[in-house]
């Protein structure tokens, strides 16, 4: 999968957990260790942990993709998951704001995920049979 793609993914099977202050750093230029970073908060370790679950088991189940590793835990308030290409860290938002990871990779465009495309609504001149 490309790694663009994955970090998408990731960054959508976060927030359909609530995750907070979802961020894709484009690092391609500026790294030799990985594509992309995914940075998310979590407001709690329960919810940390339904987010690290939520990335890990999608992906695998529609992506064909697994973690080469998987750091941090809970009570560090900091969990990493290392797809290669793309490595996502899952925070809680005071230790988040200490390590200010956006601001460490400053330079690293952010890619914002393109909008779904409106559908239009029928209306009832839709419905209506031509010719009334």
């Amino acid at each position: 999968m490309d790694s663009k793609k994955l970090a998408l993914a990731c960054r959508k099977f976060a927030d359909d957990k609530k995750a907070e202050n979802l961020v894709v750093l484009d690092v391609r230029k500026l790294s030799s260790v990985t594509d992309f970073f995914v940075i998310v908060s979590a407001t709690s370790e329960p919810h940390m942990r339904a987010i690290a679950e939520e990335i890990s088991e999608k992906n695998r189940e529609k992506n064909g993709e697994r973690p080469r590793a998987v750091d941090g835990t809970l009570r560090a308030s900091w969990m990493v998951i290392d797809y290669v290409d793309v490595i996502v860290h899952i925070m809680r938002s005071d230790l988040r704001s200490h390590y200010d990871l956006e601001g460490l990779w400053g330079d690293a465009p952010r890619v914002v995920p393109r909008a779904p495309r409106a559908r239009k609504k029928p209306t009832a001149s839709d419905s209506a049979p031509a010719g009334l």
